[in-house]
């Protein structure tokens, strides 16, 4: 955990040091939807998950942007089956993924993006995972955006999934 708060510290230093730099255009936020499909194991006891998330984009050269997020993910429980026990229903899993990283324009519209930070579960003794997330993503114009990420969250194993997000930036 100390080594995550050195990272995002360091990061965050450098985005304020970048934003120092950068004369272009004025950052923005964005508010988007998530929808999620669990991988692997995890993926055997919960169906999908779904959450928002709030996006801050700061330019810090042509077509580069640092960016920092923060949003709540609810993954749907399975009925899973025990042998010698029966089946039961897992709850609902909840995480908060607070992450920073860096979104690069490729072509006018097309980009692809990079983020690290952490992940909270809102379960009880659930604890805090190192998080990150490649992804890809196309800005319909100004306003629309839509991305598509692997993100993986791993403390004493690794949660993963494929995410897509669609934000209303402003």
């Amino acid at each position: 955990m100390k080594k995550v708060l050195l990272l995002l510290t360091v990061i965050c230093g450098l985005t304020v040091a970048a934003k120092a730099q950068s004369k272009s255009e004025t950052g923005k936020f964005s508010i988007g939807v998530e929808a999620g499909l669990p991988l692997g194991s995890f993926g055997d006891g919960y169906s999908f998950g779904i959450g928002g998330s709030l996006k801050y984009d700061q330019p810090v050269a042509e077509g580069t942007f640092v960016t920092g997020s923060a949003g709540y993910t609810s993954f749907i429980g399975k009925d899973v089956t025990v042998p010698g026990l029966g089946t039961f229903k897992n709850s609902a899993a909840g995480f908060v993924p607070v992450k920073v990283g860096v979104k690069y324009f490729l072509a006018e519209s097309f980009y692809g993006e990079a983020q690290l930070g952490a992940a909270f579960s809102t379960q009880s003794g659930g604890g805090t995972a190192f998080a990150y997330s490649p992804g890809i993503g196309y800005q319909f114009s100004p306003n629309v955006d839509l991305g598509v990420r692997y993100e993986a969250w791993s403390n004493n194993g690794t949660i993963g999934q494929v995410a897509a997000r669609l934000a209303y930036s402003f």
